[in-house]
């Protein structure tokens, strides 16, 4: 039976969300329907409600969420009751990004059937393939982790996105092994995971960059061994002597700025590589020169959602914070209801939140 659920739906961009009742239909095959603990805001969805990456409305946003499977089509392993994270990669197991274990880039899946409609019967769009500021949604299984029973769901949901965003660009994308030295620029809430799984990897020095000083002790109690304000002149001569005469293998951009990418490659050392994380706005650009990275075996690369695989990478997430060796807990700032949703979005762009969870 089709479920009617309350959600906060967009109508136009840059207009505060409104709380209204939806109908979710029932999932059809490989997909499940999960009742919604948690959901966390990501200045992604900010910036497709603000019309940064343009979208049909009206839309839900909100893709970092954790809950309970509530409902399933056929064909799908999952049980009712399950904990889950529901994430927007969506992969159709088949293509040749999903036969090399790289997931996040599918390109093999088909449109689905209209999921959401609004109380007249028109349709709401299912943002970022997941619709999640609503008490519940429906999604492709793939998009789906099991996350057992240890951890609480106002903390699993930041597995969803803003925790392999950040741990995955320094794991999986970059590869950091012991010894290398990695700069973070933005230490907020991917910036801060992006340190974490470079401390995880063992990287000898991980210096975080940001304009303010609450978010570099931020930085600090997650792992950077120094700190470099971002408006520091010259960066670059800064980080040399603070990595004793050299500089960065690794240089993660985990803001959307352009100021960060333009002093980005700055930073490298010979054979260094530059990471798009953060995700900037539609025709934004900064120029380079070709012949820099020549001449110097550097490179610039994107990472998306952490290069995360779901099966392998979500259970030692969850293990690593059973374990206390990743932090969880510390990067909620505050928990707020659904009503709450247009506070908690103000809030986060103040740019002091590390993370805002919505909770049902």
């Amino acid at each position: 039976m089709p479920k009617t659920v309350r959600a906060a739906v967009c109508h136009s961009h840059g207009a505060p969300l409104v709380i209204e009742p939806v109908t979710l239909r029932d999932p059809g095959p490989g997909e499940v329907e999960v009742t919604l603990d948690a959901v966390a805001i990501c200045h992604s969805d900010i910036s497709y409600m603000e019309g940064a990456w343009g979208g049909d409305l009206p839309a839900i946003y909100g893709h970092e969420a954790a809950g309970k499977v509530t409902s399933i089509g056929a064909g799908v392993a999952l049980k009712e009751g399950d904990r889950v994270i529901v994430t927007l990669a969506k992969s159709c197991g088949q293509c040749p990004s999903c036969a090399s274990a790289q997931p996040m880039y599918c390109g093999g899946n088909t449109p689905e059937a209209q999921v959401i409609t609004d109380a007249e019967g028109a349709p709401v769009v299912k943002a970022m393939n997941c619709g999640a500021f609503a008490e519940a949604v429906i999604v492709d299984a793939s998009q789906t982790a099991p996350i057992g029973d240890e951890i609480p769901s106002d903390v699993a949901c930041l597995l969803a996105c803003g925790v392999p965003t950040g741990m995955g660009a320094a794991i999986n994308t970059a590869k950091v092994k012991p010894g290398d030295k990695v700069v973070v620029i933005g230490a907020g809430g991917v910036g801060l995971n992006a340190i974490q799984g470079a401390r995880i990897a063992g990287a000898a020095r991980i210096v975080a960059m940001d304009l303010e000083e609450k978010k570099l002790a931020d930085a600090l109690e997650f792992g950077a061994t120094d700190t470099l304000p971002a408006q520091t002149e010259k960066p670059w001569k800064a980080l040399s002597k603070i990595l004793g005469g050299t500089l960065a293998d690794h240089v993660f951009v985990s803001v959307g700025a352009i100021p960060a990418y333009e002093s980005a490659l700055r930073l490298l050392a010979p054979r260094g590589t530059a990471y798009a994380v953060g995700m900037t706005h539609n025709g934004e650009t900064t120029p380079y020169e070709p012949v820099i990275f020549a001449a110097t075996g550097q490179g610039i690369r994107g990472s998306f959602l952490g290069e995360i695989v779901l099966k392998r990478d979500i259970p030692w997430m969850v293990d690593l914070y059973t374990q206390g060796r990743l932090k969880l807990d510390e990067l909620v700032s505050a928990r707020w209801s659904l009503d709450q949703i247009n506070e908690a979005i103000a809030d986060t762009n103040t740019g002091q939140a590390r993370r805002n969870v919505i909770t049902f």
